[in-house]
C-alpha cells in the first residue's frame, strides 16, 4: 500500500492551514496568504487609462487607476482634487537650455526663468533641449562652468561635446521637458496644500 505524500502546511508562523496545491515547490502558502499576497500586489499595479478629463494641473489626459485613487499620468496630481483657485500659482524657478541654429552658428542659450511658456516664447530657438530645476544660482554656475565657450555678454554658448554632455545627463529619461515641468508644479501645488 502505497501512502500518499503529506500535504505541508502553510509557511507563516502560527498558521496550521495545508498549503494551496502548486504552491508548495514554491513559496507554501495557505489560500488566505495567497489572497493577502494578491491583494497586496494589485496594490502596487496601476493601470493606465484615459482621465475622465483634463487634468486641472498639466492638461494630461492619461491617468493610472490604482485601488485607492486615478492620478494624472503625467504630474500624478489625484484625479478629483482641485487645486486652490485663488491662490497664483506656485513659483517652479527653472534652468533652461535652448538650442538654436542660424547664421551666427549653433549655440545653446543657458538661462533662468519661473515662467517658462512665457520667457521661451520671447527667445528665437529651433530646439528645447532640457530644463533643470533651479534658480539664478543654478544658473551662475552652469556658466561658470562652461565659461570658455561664452559668446561675450550673453548667455549663449558655443556647442560643445562638454555642453551637449551634460544637457544629456540632464535631460536623462525625460523625452518631453514640459512634462517634467508639469511634474514639478505639480508637486509644488501639492506641498502648498
Amino acid at each position: 500500500m502505497v501512502t500518499p505524500p503529506a500535504v505541508p502546511s502553510c509557511c507563516v508562523p502560527g498558521c496550521d492551514a495545508p498549503c494551496v496545491d502548486g504552491f508548495a515547490a514554491v513559496l507554501p502558502l495557505c489560500g488566505g496568504h495567497v489572497t493577502l499576497v494578491a491583494d497586496a500586489a494589485a496594490e502596487h499595479l496601476g493601470t493606465e487609462d484615459a482621465l475622465p478629463g483634463p487634468c486641472p494641473v498639466c492638461g494630461s489626459r492619461v491617468g493610472v487607476r490604482w485601488p485607492s485613487a486615478v492620478l494624472c499620468g503625467t504630474c500624478e496630481w489625484p484625479w478629483g482634487d482641485v487645486p486652490d483657485g485663488e491662490l497664483p500659482p506656485p513659483r517652479v524657478d527653472v534652468v533652461y537650455y535652448l538650442r538654436q541654429r542660424d547664421d551666427f552658428g549653433d549655440r545653446v542659450k543657458i538661462g533662468t526663468t519661473a515662467n517658462p511658456r512665457q520667457r521661451l516664447a520671447a527667445v528665437p530657438h529651433q530646439e528645447l533641449l532640457a530644463f533643470e530645476r533651479g534658480d539664478r544660482h543654478l544658473e551662475r554656475r552652469r556658466h561658470t562652468a562652461f565659461a570658455a565657450d561664452r559668446f561675450p555678454r550673453t548667455e549663449w554658448f558655443r556647442t560643445t561635446p562638454a555642453l551637449l554632455d551634460h544637457v544629456a545627463q540632464v535631460a536623462a529619461g525625460v523625452d518631453d521637458p514640459w512634462t517634467l515641468h508639469a511634474r514639478w508644479t505639480s508637486e509644488a501645488v501639492a506641498l502648498r496644500g
